[in-house]
């Protein structure tokens, strides 16, 4: 069936974070593991809220489990609509709309792009690589991986649900201006021998995105058929977000039910200890974007710490081992691997400084 963005491509494996299985592999144990304690968890404050104050901490998770899924449920079932849109945009438009690397236009580009594009943290650094392998510059590259992780159409709309449009909209902003001054940097470095620059490069072929989505779009059929099988790949490709989703409402109700709200906001309050605590938590915590984001709005709710929210979702991806060794991996460099944090950290602590010190 024709469409205005084309058929749905080939899903790639995206590490930690996986893809569609094989037609004959195991079970998403991930995924069937934290769906059922989720459910089993608002099934019980739902139907058997009394019958569980017996013991108190098994009624506090599953409040919080409630709660949280109830805040979560609209903008998840948004992103997976989202998800099933976006899988019909070839990959060709999201390439050559990059532009011309080495420029500001072309890291602007590429940090838009990497806002839109609906992906975990660890799909989204799969995609990175393949464009620098496709000929991105080495700062387009890094202005898409260092914008894009949570910033996602999905995580927006389930942010938003959370902390409010207020924080979220400054979250987007704070980190693509993160994202293009570090790009920026990255090309600085590049022309001034510090850093390699990326083999790959080379010109666009001619591939015209506007003229061909007009084409694409008079061909198109929006049956009934169309939407169906939309909202089915949105399901199916939304299993890689869901999951760490999930793991994420089960931590961060963990948080809620066993760190007291006092301690919560001494460790990880608006203060240089509490963001210095942060940073280092989040650093060793290995999860995807969508895991950290409930998380994440806890930080900005009940610690009351906005900018460790901000922090909380940004250091992931600065300074995640994955993401390192993928980076050294792709360019063969280990100075552009450690770089990265090298380059983002700082920008990421003064961001959150000033939220914590104008929020509170």
């Amino acid at each position: 069936m024709s469409s205005c963005c084309g058929s749905p491509e080939p899903a790639e494996q995206p590490s930690c974070c996986g893809g569609e299985p094989d037609k004959k592999s195991r079970p998403d144990l991930l995924l069937w593991s934290t769906l059922i304690l989720v459910a089993i968890g608002y099934s019980l404050d739902l139907f058997a809220a009394g019958f569980i104050q017996t013991w108190p901490a098994v009624a506090n998770m599953a409040e919080a489990i409630h709660q949280l899924m109830n805040s979560m449920w609209i903008g998840l079932a948004l992103g997976m609509f989202f998800v099933g849109v976006l899988g019909r945009v070839p990959r060709e438009f999201v390439t050559s709309l990059l532009g011309k690397g080495d420029t500001f236009f072309g890291i602007f580009r590429a940090t838009f792009a990497g806002v839109l594009l609906d992906l975990c943290s660890h799909g989204i650094l799969l995609v990175a690589m393949r464009l620098y392998q496709r000929g991105a510059s080495l700062g387009q590259v890094m202005a898409f991986l260092i914008a894009s992780p949570w910033n996602s159409l999905s995580l927006t709309v389930i942010l938003i649900a959370l902390i409010g449009w207020k924080w979220t909209l400054l979250f987007i902003a704070c980190s693509m201006t993160i994202g293009i001054v570090s790009g920026l940097i990255f090309d600085f470095l590049v022309r001034g021998g510090t850093l390699p620059a990326n083999p790959n490069t080379v010109e666009l072929n001619g591939f015209k995105p506007w003229q061909e989505a007009k084409v694409r779009f008079r061909k198109a059929k929006f049956s009934a058929q169309w939407w169906l099988s939309m909202m089915w790949e949105g399901l199916k490709d939304s299993r890689m977000i869901v999951r760490w989703l999930l793991l994420g409402v089960l931590l961060a109700s963990a948080i809620r039910t066993f760190v007291p709200i006092d301690s919560f906001q001494t460790y990880f309050g608006a203060t240089l200890a509490g963001l210095g605590m942060t940073l280092i938590i989040a650093t060793i915590l290995e999860i995807c974007s969508e895991g950290s984001t409930p998380i994440a709005a806890d930080l900005v709710t009940r610690a009351q710490a906005p900018g460790n929210g901000f922090a909380f979702l940004m250091t992931g991806v600065a300074t995640d081992y994955t993401e390192i060794m993928s980076l050294r991996e792709t360019t063969g460099s280990w100075k552009i691997a450690l770089f990265l944090p090298l380059v983002t950290v700082p920008q990421v602590v003064l961001f959150s400084w000033v939220m914590n010190v104008v929020g509170t």
